[in-house]
């Protein structure tokens, strides 16, 4: 009994010194204030170099490690990773993480980028699950830190692309290339380089011929000046000269129809008496008659002059006779 007894007691001591040494642990993980705080990152891109327990980053400042990697049941093109970093990191609202490779090893880690913050800006508050509705940004229960692909992650998601651009260069290089076009281009290259040795042959005649082009757009400029000024000239000519001119040949003409008028009045009363009167009235009838063919030839002539050279053929020219009728 008494060696079945100092094995309970043994067994007792064990176990209680066991709990305090767990308690201990706990007390020193409190203590340090080493508690962890987890996020997830939904990457899209490839994750080559990640792993279980690679390091995160803040700045560059170690601040946590991967928990676990795994694909997004909901959509599997995207790649959710669990990270857990120290409570003391300041993962605020705008927090951005990225995948960094570690030099040429081909191991990567995950680099947790600071919001920008402007100048007299206030800080952003601390990302948290919202406290309704917390599945919208907190689909796994833990809040979500934001992708910002780097360059590398870039480089590699346009590189199939790229890759695909230059192929179709290549091809349209050497369909551009082939032996058929090479030779036109080499036609064409001999046929520019002519025309560039035959124009700076012909260099002083085309600057003579620019020179005279020159001139002949400066006189063409000095002629149309010159027409228009003579064009209003001819238009003052004409309101001033031509009018005048036309009103004195209607006065004429209408001075002739009296003449004619009263020489038949005047032939019409003399008929009864035309043989008393032979010898007085025939001689001043013949004078008038005469001074009548002058008035209408001179007429006749103004009136063909003005058919033929228009109002400007009569300026300046010699002034009608001045018929004036002679009693009787």
């Amino acid at each position: 009994m008494e060696t079945r007894s100092n094995h309970i007691l043994v067994g007792t001591v064990v176990l209680a010194l066991l709990a305090a040494l767990i308690l201990f642990i706990i007390w020193l993980s409190q203590i340090s204030g080493n508690k962890q705080q987890a996020y997830d990152i939904f990457f899209k891109q490839s994750v080559d170099g990640l792993a279980k327990g690679t390091a995160v980053t803040y700045n560059g400042v170690p601040v946590g490690q991967i928990d676990r990697i795994d694909l997004e049941e909901r959509n599997p093109e995207f790649v959710r990773v669990r990270i857990g970093v120290s409570n003391t990191t300041p993962v605020l609202v705008g927090t951005t993480a990225t995948i960094r490779g570690i030099g040429f090893t081909g191991l990567s880690q995950i680099q947790l980028n600071p919001p920008e913050i402007a100048a007299g800006a206030r800080r952003p508050a601390p990302i948290t699950c919202p406290q309704n509705n917390p599945a919208s940004q907190c689909p796994y229960g833990v809040p979500v830190i934001q992708v910002r692909a780097g360059a590398l992650a870039n480089l590699l998601n346009t590189a199939p692309e790229l890759l695909e651009r230059v192929s179709t260069l290549t091809e349209r290089l050497t369909e551009l290339l082939s032996e058929r076009n090479q030779e036109s281009i080499a036609g064409i290259l001999a046929n520019t380089d002519a025309i560039s040795r035959s124009l700076a042959e012909r260099s002083p005649e085309i600057a003579a011929t620019l020179a005279e082009a020159r001139i002949a757009v400066r006189q063409a400029g000095i002629a149309a000046e010159r027409a228009g000024q003579l064009a209003n000239s001819a238009e003052r000519l004409v309101n001033e000269d031509g009018r005048p001119l036309v009103t004195d040949l209607r006065h004429t003409m209408r001075a002739a129809e009296r003449s004619m008028a009263s020489l038949d009045a005047l032939l019409g009363e003399a008929r009864p008496g035309v043989q008393a009167f032979t010898q007085q009235t025939l001689p001043e009838i013949g004078q008038l008659i005469r001074d009548l063919r002058e008035a209408s030839d001179s007429l006749k002539q103004v009136t063909d002059r003005i058919e033929r050279q228009g109002i400007g053929g009569i300026i300046g020219g010699q002034q009608l006779p001045n018929y004036r009728g002679k009693g009787r």
